[in-house]
């Protein structure tokens, strides 16, 4: 089977990133971007050959029992990460100034922070998406403003249609949203918006193909996974 590198949207990126990629000790990465005038198919073979990514599993087994690092490529678009576990792998020399850590620096994607840290309490670490703290500042502000303007079903609707994933982190800052809405309601004398107005499941996908929802909910995203950063225009 060929090597699958190329995701087919947002959210499989960040989904084989964060759940595929880093949940298993894919901790090092190079980020970069192809240049408009050359072949990104090309550039993956260029890079999957280079580093020797494309092998079996039970081949990257026995690399790690040898003590030497398995690499993964991954690519959206244009824009490609090149991650590592611990280990020996020429990719330390080739990349040394580039090479950055999961744990100590997340990777700024399309809104999204994606990094590993420990879980609550000091345990084992974790992948970890959330929003960046620009753009959740920036949605906070639109949703205050907005929060006395609108009905409780359009600001529903508009919190539902928020254009990322819902992992852990991801539903705590909606929800840090969702109380400022309804503290600058509250103090209106308006009537709050209801905990249930949210969707609070995340959707798995397909990384390297078609979108899978799973189920069909009534309020699920239609249009909006793809959106780059700033995302969120509201039209009055």
């Amino acid at each position: 089977m060929a090597y699958r590198c190329e995701a087919t949207s947002v959210a499989g990126f960040v989904q084989q990133l964060a759940v595929g990629y880093i949940a298993h000790g894919y901790y090092f990465y190079v980020r970069g971007r192809i240049p408009d005038h050359k072949d990104p198919v090309a550039t993956d073979r260029k890079i999957i050959a280079q580093y020797a990514i494309a092998v079996s599993k039970w081949s990257r087994s026995r690399r790690k029992k040898g003590g030497h690092a398995s690499v993964q490529y991954l690519r959206y678009g244009r824009f490609y990460v090149i991650l590592a576990t611990h280990g020996e792998h020429p990719f330390f020399a080739a990349e040394a100034k580039q090479v950055r850590d999961f744990r100590k620096c997340p990777l700024y994607f399309m809104g999204y922070s994606i990094g590993c840290r420990p879980e609550r309490g000091g345990g084992r670490r974790h992948a970890s998406v959330r929003m960046q703290k620009e753009l959740l500042q920036e949605l906070r502000t639109q949703f205050q403003q907005l929060a006395v303007r609108w009905s409780v079903e359009r600001l529903g609707h508009a919190l539902r249609a928020l254009p990322y994933e819902l992992y852990a982190p991801v539903r705590d800052q909606v929800r840090g949203i969702l109380r400022v809405v309804n503290r600058r309601r509250k103090t209106a004398g308006l009537e709050l918006l209801p905990p249930d107005v949210l969707w609070w499941r995340r959707v798995p996908v397909k990384p390297f193909g078609e979108f899978s929802t799973g189920e069909t909910a009534p309020f699920r995203r239609k249009f909006v996974r793809n959106r780059p950063w700033p995302s969120l225009v509201f039209d009055e």
